[in-house]
């Protein structure tokens, strides 16, 4: 499969179609959200699209979640589940990266996607990350979220419910920003962490979180 097809404003179908030509009906995109946070699990998502020469008119406008506005992201998110033949999410908690690294938890994530599926794929297109353990034939490729439609639908999956936990968990932990940063390492989330604490959500093992537990940051 080719690795540097030319960058365009959306994704294609170029890699889904060569799929379904050679037999490959379930091919699931996956893809992350939350991988470099501060704070909350890192999410993972699959998304199969139909084997519907179509499929890209009727998603035409996903892309890229990170591409996207938060407006955007939800309404499609509303959307997908019923335009996609299958789809599943999964998460790894912060517990969790902070005892196996977050590229292994983010594997994790990716796994418990697969198993929210309602059957396995029969191939796997992923962002940048491989998973090893995972017995199905994959292609994994650079900037794969802005290239392969299947993977930016999955993207929009994963961002979006990991969004919407980070927003619950604001009530839970006021005066942190949740809802706003998601967890990320803003100013005002470094600045939160310095007069607070750390929460149970925050990630340890990430080195601002051991700076201020150490007392040099």
């Amino acid at each position: 499969m080719p690795e540097k097809d030319a960058m365009t404003k959306y994704p294609s179908l170029k890699l889904e179609f060569e799929l379904w030509s050679r037999g490959f009906q379930r091919v699931g995109g996956v893809d992350e959200a939350g991988r470099g946070a501060l704070a909350g699990p890192v999410a993972a998502a699959v998304a199969i699209l139909p084997p519907d020469p179509h499929i890209g008119e009727v998603l035409r406008g996903v892309r890229d979640s990170k591409q996207m506005t938060p407006l955007q992201r939800e309404a499609w998110a509303e959307k997908l589940p019923a335009l996609l033949l299958d789809f599943g999410v999964g998460f790894a908690s912060p517990e969790e990266i902070d005892v196996l690294g977050i590229l292994p938890a983010t594997r994790l994530a990716a796994r418990r996607a697969l198993a929210a599926l309602s059957a396995p794929p029969d191939h796997l297109l992923l962002d940048y990350i491989k998973l090893p353990t995972v017995d199905i034939p994959q292609h994994s490729l650079p900037k794969g979220d802005r290239r392969v439609l299947s993977i930016a639908a999955a993207s929009v999956l994963a961002k979006t419910r990991r969004d919407a936990l980070m927003r619950a968990w604001e009530t839970q932990y006021p005066g942190y920003g949740f809802a706003r940063h998601k967890g990320y390492g803003t100013a005002a989330h470094r600045d939160a962490l310095q007069r607070l604490g750390p929460t149970p959500l925050h990630r340890r093992s990430f080195a601002p979180l051991r700076f201020i537990e150490e007392g040099t940051a």
